[in-house]
């Protein structure tokens, strides 16, 4: 063999070996910049994960008794974690006992305050000042005499629709221990575009 022909083996075979380099760095970087993208998308969907476990949730409404600030099927995002309960405030409630299921009420009154209800102009009275929840009467009786004073630690709750709440008029719900509220509902995620409930 030649030395030309030698030098001509020599340069091809080079050759061959840097294009082969070329074609798997090519393929690194595109697994790279798969890999680059997906990381981000896993780390938030894990960072929402946590989010949610930890701190929110999501509940669905059941029934007609939060009628027409919530409907049944509404799906509701709800703090889970450093709440204190307020006034006004619309909270879901779970393991007291009468209560078998997850409810959503509105707090009426907090402990200490005094609750009085006139069944027959449909008047709720909290330490003498007319709550201003609803438009709708409260006109339905259960077994509860009013007035009361709500335990401390505890909270009065109402539905907002009065007809066809079960509620804290009532000896099966009574008076909630603060330590049954799950938590308060911050917002309406569905349907779209109903947002913030008050």
């Amino acid at each position: 063999m030649s030395k030309a022909e030698e030098t001509t083996l020599n340069y091809n075979f080079e050759d061959d070996v840097k294009g082969k380099k070329k074609r798997k760095n090519k393929n690194n970087s595109e697994k790279m910049s798969i890999f680059d993208i997906l990381e981000p998308i896993v780390a938030a969907l894990l960072v929402i994960t946590i989010v949610f476990t930890l701190f929110f949730r999501i509940v669905n409404v059941s029934g007609r008794s939060m009628m027409p600030t919530l409907s049944n099927g509404d799906k509701i995002v709800i703090s889970a974690t450093g709440y204190e309960p307020q006034r006004g405030d619309i909270v879901v409630l779970s393991g007291a006992a009468g209560i078998k299921e997850t409810i959503v009420k509105r707090i009426i009154a907090v402990g200490g305050d005094k609750v009085d209800i006139n069944f027959t102009t449909g008047v709720v009275t909290v330490n003498g000042q007319e709550e201003e929840y609803t438009d709708s009467l409260t006109l339905q009786q259960f077994d509860i005499a009013f007035p009361i004073t709500v335990p401390e630690g505890c909270v009065f709750v109402l539905g907002d629709n009065r007809a066809e709440s079960l509620d804290s008029r009532s000896t099966e719900i009574g008076c909630i221990d603060e330590r049954f509220i799950v938590g308060k509902v911050l917002f309406r995620l569905f349907p779209l575009g109903e947002g913030k409930v008050e």
